[in-house]
């Protein structure tokens, strides 16, 4: 039976998975849900009850008591394990292996000594229910590996549907314009997904310790596990590293599913990409669908998302040089490279290897090479382009096409350029294994990789690496010439930034690329030994374990901070997030707050309008008859001095609570000021000279014509340019510019530049509402009715001046010492207030409990207490 928190990702996934339970047929070869009569073991390190992970809660970890990395734990949590599991050949149980070639076997050589490694991913192989358990038992006691077996429908639509049908071929840029080009998005596949990595994220709960265990998520197949993850301890340390490209916003856009994805990575502490391209497109994503905005410090990028830092890093990931090494050690090599040498001998040999996929630009790099010959006909007989292409799991009809497009290509080529004894274009049909692709390493001048588009394609490593060979292996000595080697690489690969020695080239173009190979061949050797050493002292410090060391460094800074926060999660299904916020920011809770209001004698209640008394979303921003009730009833205690403060004009406020005599006003963030609805408007700021709007409106009408979606606010006091409708990229570049060239034009004038969400705003020195607060409590002081309670409401960043000044007020004896403070923001959010509420609904009701407090207390004596203005 599911647990209950996976039902709000089905409401979010709008399907019925009903036909994905286990109950249903064709799971896991089998029909039925698969008996579990041993349960598998927990591994805690700490004292716990077993139950507690086991109710469905949301509750963050209870301690305050920060792991050192190195006594830790870590869970890499993958598709696929880095084992090999095959059944016994007399068919009596299972043979497990190590997969040698697994990039997650290798990050552990990154990691601390003592820090032990966890591996939690489904197999290769189909294992029958029968045998599922004692498979598992034996994987986990021998390779501390946790198996997910997945029904076989649900694997279908999980990996071959939405992975490999959806995810896949927009991460590489092909959109699904015709239902055979590329998978259409089936909501099944989806829902599949989202099933199958809820039962990866039970896999890894049952492994669990929350306190002290790291998660290292890879790739594209888990984008929805943090979510999963994070619903269930809030203070979970979460890593993930995408191996993938990650695709233009223009492009990204188009999944239905879009939001969800990005709001579940959004639940990892620090996301991992290889380059500086695909975490540039992920950061526009969230800017351009979730409104986020990221920040560069110190080195580090972070996005904030609800109080919390979601870092970014940016680390192509490296070979492991050790292996490399030891197969370079060999004993067949060295006669398979002597074979190459004599089958090519006077011939110079480029190389690709590539796996037979339509993204790798096989045939691209067939017709470049064909080019070359064509225009530097002295290369022809000379040089021998040998494509290793790694046949594919499957036949599609792309693959098919591919494969018949290439042969083709292949046999004109060697028809009308080759000779006797000389083809130009090796094609090697067949998957190669190490020492033979070592031995073409080697043997070649130059690699060339012309994909279309890749995630970190090692082969140029690889290359680099064996072309440096091993000092004394093939009989040479500390005075063997030194090596070299040449690349050719497309620039729309992940390795390409890292390679500054290579010729990048946009592989779409035969002619440049034709040329790029002639180069490569043509140059001197001392360049080529120049560019070799360049890149061979890169390869070999930035290995795999450099890459997971460094990652793993980054994860635990971001963590730093998770056990010093007051973290809660909030949301259903991929909307859950969570907020952390700091210790002493809480909720205002009615009963503390109306208990102190009673109490006191000189009362201050400053509330801001939009978004506080009414919601940030509403057309109509008229307040209603419940706002001016409650307004009334306020105001109607003589112990209260309440006010508006707002951005608004004065026109419109003054017209909207006409019916509050008593209410005071603080109109454009307090340009305008009246205690009264009879008194007159005083201004309080000296500025009363506004020449500086005839020089600073033509500026903004400048970027405003420039900015399709903006537009000029007029004020009586200030100018207000808003970009929030406008494109989020070219919006905030124009607020930049325009801040720039405002402060510039307007440097001599009395005015403030200010940008804030979405705005850039032009307004007399000195205007902010914390000016406001302390003017509203001095003048009680004068009167001799020192404040003994101040609530202050407010939920945007202009009401952070007032949340500031009224913390500051208690040192400069403008209220009683014994005042109770309230800065209260409204949203759970970070904010300099210390308390919040969560929605203008709990605002007007808090109010509401307040007048009628004052009505519980009112008593016929009060009608003699003197107006708050009144002196006492």
């Amino acid at each position: 039976m599911f647990s209950r928190s996976y039902t709000n990702l089905l409401d979010l996934a709008n399907g019925n998975l009903s036909a994905l339970d286990y109950a249903g047929s064709g799971g896991g070869g089998g029909g039925g849900r698969p008996p579990r009569p041993r349960r598998m073991q927990r591994t805690l390190t700490t004292p716990g009850t077993l139950a507690d992970l086991d109710e469905e809660l949301a509750g963050s970890v209870a301690s305050d008591v920060q792991s050192s990395l190195a006594s830790d734990r870590i869970i890499v949590v993958a598709n696929t394990l880095p084992v090999r599991c095959e059944r016994r050949p007399d068919g009596r149980g299972w043979a497990f292996s190590w997969d040698e070639d697994s990039l997650l076997l290798h990050l552990r050589d990154g990691l601390p000594e003592d820090m032990e490694v966890l591996y939690v991913g489904s197999l290769r192989a189909d294992v029958p229910p029968a045998d599922q358990d004692d498979v598992a038992q034996a994987l986990l006691d021998r390779f501390r590996c946790v198996p997910a077996f997945l029904p076989r429908d649900v694997s279908d639509r999980f990996y071959h549907g939405f992975c490999k049908q959806t995810l896949w071929p927009l991460f590489h840029y092909m959109l699904p314009f015709t239902s055979d080009h590329g998978g259409r998005f089936d909501r099944s596949n989806w829902e599949a997904y989202v099933l199958a990595n809820k039962l990866f994220s039970q896999r890894v709960i049952e492994v669990l310790n929350p306190e002290d265990d790291y998660i290292w998520i890879h790739d594209y197949h888990l984008l929805a596990l943090p979510s999963f993850l994070r619903r269930r301890f809030n203070r979970l340390r979460i890593g993930f590293f995408l191996h993938s490209p990650f695709p233009s916003s223009e492009l990204y856009r188009s999944l239905p599913v879009r939001d969800e994805i990005l709001k579940s990575l959004l639940n990892c502490d620090l996301i991992g990409f290889h380059t500086f391209d695909y975490a540039r497109h992920f950061l526009s994503c969230c800017s351009r669908m979730l409104g986020l905005e990221y920040q560069s410090k110190r080195g580090y990028i972070g996005l904030d998302y609800f109080g919390r830092t979601v870092g970014i890093k940016i680390m192509p990931v490296g070979i492991n040089m050790v292996q490399l090494k030891s197969q370079l050690q060999l004993p067949d090599l060295e006669w398979r490279v002597a074979e190459l040498r004599k089958q090519f001998a006077g011939k110079t040999v480029l190389l690709g290897v590539d796996d037979m996929d339509i993204f790798k630009g096989i045939n691209l790099k067939i017709l470049a090479f064909e080019q070359m010959l064509k225009i530097h006909p002295k290369w022809q007989g000379r040089a021998v382009l040998v494509q290793i292409a790694n046949p594919r799991a499957g036949n599609g009809k792309d693959l098919e096409g591919l494969k018949a497009e290439i042969e083709q290509s292949c046999a004109r080529i060697n028809g009308q350029l080759g000779r006797p004894g000389y083809n130009p274009v090796e094609l090697v049909n067949r998957t190669l294994s190490s020492v033979e692709r070592m031995a073409y390493y080697t043997v070649a001048e130059c690699v060339v990789v012309t994909a279309v588009r890749d995630g970190m394609n090692l082969t140029p490593y690889e290359y680099i690496v064996c072309r440096q060979g091993i000092p004394g292996l093939d009989g040479s000595g500390s005075d063997a010439p030194k090596r070299k080697s040449m690349l050719v690489v497309s620039e729309f690969i992940g390795c390409s930034p890292s390679l500054s020695g290579a010729i990048r080239v946009n592989p779409w173009n035969i002619d440049t690329t034709a040329e790029a190979m002639n180069e490569s061949i043509a140059l001197s050797d001392n360049e080529k030994q120049l560019r070799h050493e360049k890149h061979y002292r890169y390869v070999s410090t930035h290995d795999v374990a450099y890459w997971s060391k460094s990652y793993i460094h980054d994860l635990e800074r971001s963590c730093r901070d998770h056990f010093r926060r007051r973290c809660w999660g909030i949301g259903l299904g991929f909307g859950f997030r969570v907020v952390a916020l700091d210790r002493n920011f809480k909720k205002l809770t009615v009963d503390s707050i109306v208990a102190d209001y009673k109490k006191s004698n000189s009362r201050v209640i400053l509330l801001d309008y939009d978004g506080t008394l009414v919601p940030q979303t509403t057309i109509n921003r008229t307040p209603n008859e419940t706002v001016v009730n409650i307004m009334n009833a306020l105001c109607a205690d003589k112990k209260n001095v309440v006010f508006i403060v707002s951005g608004r004009g004065r026109v419109s406020l003054e017209k909207w609570f006409s019916s509050c005599p008593e209410l005071g006003i603080a109109a454009e963030h307090g340009y305008f000021m009246r205690r009264t609805r009879d008194e007159q408007w005083q201004i309080n700021n000296q500025c009363s000279e506004f020449g500086w709007m005839q020089m600073a409106e033509p500026v903004m009408n400048l970027y405003t014509e420039a900015t399709d979606g903006s537009y000029i606010e007029t004020k009586e006091s200030a100018l207000v340019w808003h970009h929030q409708d406008a494109d989020p990229g070219f919006g905030s570049a124009q607020a930049k510019e325009m801040l720039d060239h405002l402060e510039s034009v307007l440097a001599n004038e009395p005015v403030s530049v200010k940008s804030g969400q979405h705005i850039v705003e032009v307004k007399p020195q000195g205007v902010n509402k914390g000016f406001v607060a302390e003017k509203i409590l001095s003048m009680l002081t004068e009167n001799k009715r020192q404040a003994d309670f101040v609530l202050c409401i407010g939920d945007d960043r202009s009401d952070e001046d007032m949340f500031e000044g009224i913390a500051d007020i208690m040192k400069r004896s403008i209220v009683d010492p014994e005042t109770s403070l309230y800065a209260c923001t409204v949203g759970q959010k970070p904010s300099k207030a210390k308390y919040y509420l969560d929605d203008t609904n709990d605002v007007l009701n808090m109010l509401e409990a307040l007048a009628d407090a004052s009505e519980e207390v009112s008593s016929p004596e009060e009608s003699e207490i003197l107006s708050p203005w009144e002196e006492a």
